[in-house]
């Protein structure tokens, strides 16, 4: 069921840098995508794969992960991702591109899931860095998804408090606050 995919669906941000993901697996992922609802059907969202580690370090050096865990600089050497997947378009955000932004990036990240890829979303990023990166001209970058086998656990709790922040244990797992259904619900 649905549920429990969403549950494997975390904000990974350690991976195991010793494990690939191939191309063909990123254009699975994209072609989820591709399903997706569209806002009028314009289906103006462009996805650029980045897998060379070149590409992949330059990448990695303008993105921000973790704001909350203010004590870590990011993943090491070794955790870092294998794969991203930068998603663009030739507008700036509006609304409905928005939307169609966060359907397609969820869609991708539960395929993520489903075959044990962990993923992270980052919108903190030099958008300038990232359009080098993937060599699109007049396209605007405006999601990174950064993809690889987790290396890391993490466990969603209750909400305490009405404290969002995550945070890592006394045991160095990622633990993400959560509200209940009861509050969700209005």
């Amino acid at each position: 069921m649905i549920i429990d995919v969403t549950k494997k669906c975390r904000s990974y941000r350690r991976f195991d840098a010793d494990r690939a993901i191939t191309d063909d697996t990123l254009r699975e992922l994209v072609n989820v995508a591709r399903y997706t609802p569209s806002g009028a059907n314009m289906q103006k969202l462009r996805f650029s794969l980045v897998t060379g580690k070149g590409a992949r370090d330059t990448l990695f050096s303008t993105l921000k992960f973790a704001g909350y865990l203010k004590d870590w600089s990011g993943p090491s050497e070794g955790e870092r991702p294998t794969a991203y997947i930068v998603i663009s378009s030739e507008s700036e955000l509006n609304t409905l591109l928005a939307i169609d932004l966060g359907i397609c990036a969820e869609a991708i990240a539960l395929a993520a899931a489903e075959l044990g890829i962990g993923c992270c979303m980052l919108r903190s990023f030099g958008a300038d860095s990232v359009a080098s990166v993937v060599g699109r001209e007049g396209m605007i970058p405006h999601l990174v998804l950064a993809l690889g086998y987790p290396a890391e656990t993490v466990i969603v709790e209750d909400m305490k408090d009405g404290d969002v922040k995550y945070y890592r244990d006394e045991f160095d797992r990622h633990i993400v606050p959560k509200r209940t259904l009861d509050e969700l619900i209005i």
